[in-house]
C-alpha cells in the first residue's frame, strides 16, 4: 500500500452534501459472541490485517520511537511561532515543538492540566490561566510583543464533550458540565476561538476536536463552525484524520481544522498518510514497569477482572463496554479521558491488566519523560484529552512546508 491509495479508509475529507452514518448489520454476531457491537465496527473499519497495511510499502518501516524531551528542547526553530488555546496537558504543543515551531503562548482554564503542561514548557512560552471568554485577543498580542497579522499559527482544541462519539451526545448542550474536576459549558467554546483568531489573523490556524462534530443532529453545528471561520477572513479546509496512519499505536480519529489566510493565496493543507502503522506491542515492547506500576493496574482487584479472559483481542465486554482488549498486531484501541481511569478500561491484550502510565505515554506518542502531574487517574486523563503529540507534528510539518512555498 503507498500513500496514493489510502484513501476513504485512513482520512475521510467532510462534504457537507454527503455527511451521513451507516448501521451496522453485525448485531446477532455481537450478541452471540458476547461483544460490543461498536467495538466490532471499529475493528473491521479501522484496522486492517497488517500484511495489508506494510506490503509493497515505498517507505521502509522505522521502528516506533518518540524522541525524548531533551531532544525536543534542542530541535532548531523552523522561524515560525504559535499561540496555543485550550492547550490541555500539551500534546499539541509538543508536536509543534517536535516540528521546530516556537510556541509563545498557551492558555489552559484548568489547574490539573496547567500544571502539567508548566513542567514540560519549552522556555519561550508564556502560560496564562485565564477563562478564554474573558479573554482579549489584545492581551495575547501584548504578552507575546506582536502585532495583529504577526504570528505564524494560533492552535487551539476547543472542549466538546457535548458532541463526543464516547459521550452523551447532544443531551447537554448549553448547560454547564463536569469538565475535567470543573464545572462548566464547553460546547460554545468554538466560537471564543473564532473571537479570538479574528482579532490576532495569524497567517494559519489548526483547530481540533471529536469527530463527532460531523455526525447525527451536530452536523449542523460543524456547518456554523464552518461559516464562522470562514468569516474571519480564511481558507479553511477540515478532515477527519487518524492517528494510526500518522505515527501513533492508537485508532484515534480527530476533527482538524486547518485555516490560511485569505490574503496569503494559499490552500489549507493536511497530511499525507504514512504507509504503515505501529500496533500496541510494538510500541510498549521495551517499556520497564515497576512491580508498584503493575500493581496498580492488575485487573484482579476489579469484580470485572474475570471479564479479560472472555473477551477476545479486538473485542470488548458487552456489559462492561469500556473493558476492551486491543488486537494483538493492531493499534490500541483510542484512549479517552475516562476510559482509563476505572476498572474498565483499555487493556493490555496479553495480560490481565490496564496500561501502566509509562505504556499509555507510548501508545499516546508522548515521550517517555515527558512529566505527568497527579495520581493515576488525573495522569491517564491527562493522556486521554490530549492530541497525540506525533500526529501534530505531522500536521504541523505539512503546514510549515506550505507556508514555505
Amino acid at each position: 500500500m503507498t500513500c496514493g491509495i489510502t484513501s476513504a479508509a485512513i482520512y475521510q475529507a467532510l462534504d457537507l452534501t454527503k455527511l451521513n452514518s451507516k448501521t451496522s448489520a453485525t448485531a446477532k454476531l455481537t450478541k452471540r459472541r458476547g461483544i460490543s457491537t461498536n467495538t466490532m465496527k471499529t475493528s473491521r473499519r479501522h484496522t486492517p490485517a497488517p500484511s495489508a497495511a506494510i506490503a509493497g510499502a515505498a517507505t521502509p518501516k522505522p521502528p516506533y520511537r518518540v524522541p525524548s524531551m531533551a531532544e525536543i528542547r534542542e530541535t532548531p526553530w523552523n522561524g515560525l511561532t504559535v499561540a496555543s488555546t485550550f492547550s490541555g496537558a500539551g500534546g499539541s504543543s509538543l508536536g509543534y515543538r517536535m516540528a521546530g515551531y516556537r510556541v509563545l503562548y498557551a492558555n489552559e482554564f484548568v489547574e490539573l492540566a496547567r500544571d502539567t503542561y508548566r513542567a514540560n514548557a519549552g522556555d519561550h512560552t508564556v502560560i496564562d490561566d485565564s477563562d478564554i471568554r474573558e479573554l482579549a485577543p489584545e492581551d495575547i498580542l501584548s504578552v507575546i510583543g506582536l502585532d495583529a497579522g504577526e504570528l505564524d499559527l494560533l492552535d487551539g482544541s476547543p472542549p466538546c464533550a457535548s458532541f463526543s462519539t464516547a459521550g452523551k451526545r447532544h443531551k447537554y448542550w448549553g448547560q454547564a458540565k463536569e469538565y475535567s474536576d470543573t464545572a462548566q459549558r464547553t460546547d460554545d467554546l468554538f466560537f471564543e476561538f473564532a473571537r479570538i483568531l479574528n482579532g490576532i489573523q495569524p497567517k494559519t490556524f489548526v483547530a481540533e476536536n471529536v469527530s463527532g462534530l460531523v455526525k447525527g443532529t451536530a452536523k449542523g453545528y460543524f456547518k456554523e463552525i464552518l461559516v464562522a471561520l470562514r468569516a474571519c477572513g480564511y481558507r479553511v479546509s477540515a478532515k477527519l484524520l487518524s492517528a494510526q496512519w500518522l505515527g501513533v499505536p492508537q485508532m484515534r480519529q480527530r476533527l482538524i481544522f486547518v485555516g490560511m489566510r485569505n490574503d496569503l493565496g494559499i490552500d489549507p493543507v493536511h497530511p499525507r498518510p504514512l504507509p504503515y502503522y505501529y500496533s500496541a506491542l510494538e510500541a510498549i515492547a521495551d517499556v520497564e514497569n515497576s512491580d508498584a506500576a503493575l500493581k496498580e493496574v492488575d485487573l484482579a482487584q476489579y469484580k470485572i477482572g474475570n471479564w479479560w479472559h472472555r473477551i477476545r483481542p479486538g473485542e470488548a465486554a458487552v456489559d462492561r463496554f469500556n473493558l476492551i482488549k486491543p488486537r494483538i498486531n493492531g493499534p490500541s484501541p483510542t484512549l479517552t479521558a475516562t476510559a482509563d481511569v476505572g476498572a474498565a478500561a483499555v487493556c493490555h491484550p496479553l495480560e490481565p491488566r490496564k496500561f501502566t502510565i509509562a505504556e499509555l505515554r507510548r501508545l499516546a506518542s508522548f515521550p517517555d519523560d515527558f512529566i505527568l502531574t497527579g495520581n493515576y487517574r488525573q495522569q491517564a486523563e491527562r493522556i486521554g484529552r490530549a492530541v497525540p503529540p506525533v500526529m501534530m507534528s505531522h500536521i504541523a510539518g505539512a503546514i510549515r512546508d506550505r507556508l514555505s512555498i
